[in-house]
């Protein structure tokens, strides 16, 4: 059914992704598809995120980890971002179209106050994505 599938990774956060990394991972041992963990990073360091410099690597290293943890073929995207807070969305969906991914899989956190008056990221993607993606708390 799905034979590429995206998923985005922080990997100043990955705890609270393991939910959708465990999905993704069965996902991609089900339907034999590979998976690519797009990460998108800026100039701008933040808290347990590696350097610009640094970060393709660490992002290679944390997709060679799933495959051989999972047993799935993987690969691993680095977006550079200008400003994460105004691009994030639109560097994901573009790079859902450039890898040819025909699923994303990703995190999202419970909704609080703020996504009654912004959109969540998650919540923007699977709107605005022309494929099918999964939300996992």
């Amino acid at each position: 059914m799905f034979k590429k599938i995206m998923v985005p990774v922080d990997l100043g956060h990955l705890d609270g992704l393991s939910n959708a990394l465990a999905v993704a991972a069965q996902m991609g041992k089900s339907y034999n598809a590979d998976v690519v963990y797009v990460g998108v990073y800026g100039n701008v360091p933040a808290n347990d995120v590696p350097p610009p410099q640094d970060y393709a690597g660490k992002l290679k290293a944390f997709s060679d980890d799933q495959a051989a943890k999972n047993g799935i073929t993987a690969t691993s995207v680095p977006v550079f971002s200008h400003d994460l807070t105004a691009e994030l969305t639109s560097l994901l969906l573009s790079a859902a179209s450039d890898t040819g991914a025909d699923a994303i899989v990703m995190a999202s956190h419970i909704p609080g106050w703020a996504e009654h008056i912004f959109h969540s990221n998650a919540g923007y993607i699977a709107s605005h994505a022309p494929i099918s993606v999964f939300v996992v708390r």
